[in-house]
């Protein structure tokens, strides 16, 4: 049995890891009874932490929201996870670098010496290159995970890829990072469909409310959001077979190429999809393997002139470059 004190420390650590617990489930964890956690959960109510408590069915506790925010127990795992990831998400949203900065100067002060160089390690070997897609702003994106949590619906007006603006009534379901771009998936009412937005594209929120059931999703979130992103949006679709097991493909081919299926024990399909031939080129490269064209075989012809192109370039023969003349001394 740890002391009073560490039970406490444990407690809030409890609290803190997620939304709702239920007293026995608490106890259970803790190695006392519920009379026991109840004692603990009025000692840290004294120390001013905001622990609601509800009875019946499905009652228990949460840590509630206070007139200022308690200390949060973070164990070492925890402190340089959050050092990491401020430092990586302060490049894919907007306006939160200075944010980061400040907290990572406060963490700084505090982590011992073997934290700081675990946390600091990832940022001093790392560059990070300009990427295409507008970050979306802090704000907008905490308030639609926050709509996706409490299931709240979310009237927004959104941006298309052609730059026509729409207003959009939805419930939002889960929020995506494919690491180059913030998705946001959700059922919108208007098409009574399952979609997908771009989060930069989503210029503003409208109105938050009022609450729904969740509705379920034909498939896993990861499947739908490279199905949406690599098929849907675009002018040309294609199917390949590619030589390899889904086991081996699955960690070589990007996940924004495509989808990528398994079809017996030795090959996959890859369901991609681009604007260009070009670029259904450049994905088929990228998926590091043999394959074949299964539809549409009206794509054939095109694919095969881009692989003409490139081709001619590389057997081109290569030019003998002038040598600028060089000055005399005198």
């Amino acid at each position: 049995m740890v002391g009073t004190s560490a039970r406490l420390l444990r407690l809030l650590s409890l609290l803190q890891s997620r939304r709702h617990w239920a007293g026995q489930e608490l106890g259970e964890r803790l190695e006392v009874d519920v009379r026991t956690v109840r004692r603990d959960v009025d000692k840290l109510r004294d120390l001013g932490y905001p622990i609601e408590a509800s009875s019946g069915l499905g009652g228990g506790y949460q840590l509630g929201a206070g007139s200022t925010m308690p200390p949060v127990l973070l164990d070492d795992d925890e402190a340089v996870a959050v050092a990491v990831a401020l430092r990586a998400a302060a490049g894919s949203v907007a306006g939160l670098e200075a944010t980061a900065i400040g907290l990572l100067a406060k963490l700084d002060q505090i982590l011992p010496p073997r934290l700081r160089r675990r946390a600091s390690a990832l940022l001093s070997v790392t560059v990070t290159l300009p990427g295409g897609a507008a970050a979306p702003p802090v704000d907008r994106l905490t308030a639609i995970a926050s709509a996706c949590r409490d299931r709240q619906r979310l009237t927004l007006r959104y941006r298309d890829r052609g730059g026509r603006d729409s207003a959009r009534t939805i419930e939002p379901l889960r929020v995506v990072h494919t690491g180059r771009v913030w998705y946001l998936v959700a059922w919108d009412l208007r098409r009574a469909d399952w979609r997908t937005f771009r989060v930069d594209r989503i210029v503003a929120l409208d109105d938050v409310g009022p609450g729904f059931t969740p509705r379920d999703l034909p498939e896993d979130v990861a499947t739908f959001v490279a199905r949406s992103i690599s098929q849907r949006p675009y002018r040309h679709q294609l199917r390949v077979r590619l030589d390899g097991a889904i086991d081996d493909l699955a960690t070589r081919v990007p996940s924004w190429c495509g989808v990528l299926e398994a079809d017996d024990d030795a090959h996959c399909v890859l369901t991609t999809g681009a604007d260009t031939v070009e670029a259904l080129a450049v994905q088929l490269l990228l998926a590091g393997a043999p394959f074949e064209v299964l539809d549409p075989p009206a794509l054939v012809p095109a694919l095969r002139e881009v692989a003409d192109r490139l081709s001619r370039g590389v057997s081109r023969p290569r030019r003998a470059r002038r040598r600028p003349a060089r000055g005399h001394a005198r």
